[in-house]
């Protein structure tokens, strides 16, 4: 795939982006051979590849520019303002709507924050996109209320223009450091949820909880968790970490008890609309520290579900799961270093299955599930 940014030194975040995608697949599942090959897995599932292009479900635009000329993007490596809104990991109609967004910022006269000054109001734009509806959630970052009025003033007319953003709000962020969220959101429309259906799995996204940026990927994830758990059918599951909820909900039947945990409120808020309308009734979600979760459990689960960030499950919550010795373990990691140094702590497990997703193509990283039996 070409990037016109990328050719012309403007964007290097995709960094792969110049090496042909079958090459790109190889390399990965030639690194991951090279993590686990000394755990003998019993089957190595064909990797799953992305759309080259397109994949993305969410942009995370720093506001730019001026009032009078706006731009949503980056700065880059050498300081410099770039617009990305025709970004080609982002669908067309999003990028279309990006542009419009960038419009209506100058339209509003809403400032962008000035890092170097500490002046102005604007500081990010977040456009999460639902692939089952092509409906939007549209959040500002602010760094306090004063523009709010005027967003309210002229938000009608973006959502006349665009009734498919179901869902707006503004995030204050008062803070002069590199975080993009801050604790206040305030929605701007009635809806607060986006709606998205994965392998016939009604989902919500709210603007704090987490789902995956690769929505095409991480519905071939979820199905083979599905799959997986096919084999044994447990009767009781934890699902750990478990955001709004996908993998728990996925593998869970009528007759699963199943229990997510998850420190996001807003996101088992989600998970919890879910299970409602799968009309699971041996289901539970609270928001809850993982590590805390399980020491305090004195019976283990058939299967442990887990889909930890980058940092990995740690050594404290690696010894309670062998201590507390579930059945069967499906680890879904975004780092596979810090997966097989989980992986060298869960004493007593046979490594069953491994398979690749390509979460992230044109970079170095992926998303591995693997699945282990005690």
């Amino acid at each position: 795939m070409r990037c016109e940014h990328f050719d012309q030194g403007e964007c290097a975040s995709c960094s792969w982006i110049a090496r042909p995608y079958a090459e790109q697949l190889a390399a990965k599942n030639s690194q991951l051979h090279s993590l686990l090959d000394s755990y003998r897995p019993r089957e190595w599932r064909e990797p799953v590849a992305s759309p080259e292009a397109g994949f993305r479900n969410k942009a995370k635009m720093a506001a730019l520019g001026t009032a009078d000329a706006p731009l949503l993007g980056i700065v880059n490596h050498r300081g410099d303002a770039i617009g990305l809104c025709d970004c080609p990991l982002y669908p067309e109609d999003m990028q279309a709507l990006l542009r419009r967004i960038q419009h209506w910022i100058k339209q509003a006269g809403l400032p962008p924050y000035r890092i170097d000054k500490r002046q102005g109001e604007l500081k990010f734009v977040l456009l999460t996109r639902s692939q089952a509806s092509g409906e939007y959630m549209l959040r500002f970052v602010l760094r306090s209320e004063v523009m709010l009025s005027r967003i309210k003033d002229h938000l009608p007319r973006l959502l006349d223009e665009h009734p498919n953003i179901r869902v707006a709000s503004a995030n204050i962020q008062p803070v002069h450091m590199a975080v993009i969220e801050g604790e206040r959101e305030i929605f701007l429309t009635e809806n607060t949820r986006l709606a998205e259906k994965l392998n016939g799995v009604p989902l919500f996204m709210r603007p704090k909880s987490f789902f995956q940026t690769n929505t095409a990927v991480a519905e071939k994830l979820y199905a083979a968790a599905r799959e997986w758990v096919a084999d044994f059918k447990p009767s009781t599951a934890w699902d750990l970490f478990c955001g709004v909820g996908g993998f728990g909900l996925h593998c869970a039947t009528a007759d699963t008890a199943l229990t997510g945990i998850e420190i996001e409120p807003e996101a088992i808020a989600c998970a919890q609309m879910s299970a409602a309308a799968l009309s699971l009734r041996h289901v539970s979600f609270a928001a809850l520290d993982a590590t805390l979760f399980a020491a305090r459990e004195d019976a283990a689960p058939d299967l442990l579900i887990v889909n930890p960030p980058r940092r990995g499950l740690g050594d404290a919550l690696c010894k309670q799961i062998a201590t507390a010795a579930p059945k069967h373990i499906f680890y879904s990691s975004c780092n596979p270093e810090t997966l097989v140094r989980d992986l060298a702590q869960l004493k007593g497990y046979t490594l069953d299955r491994v398979q690749l997703f390509d979460m992230f193509p044109h970079t170095a990283h992926y998303e591995v599930l693997v699945k282990l039996s005690r």
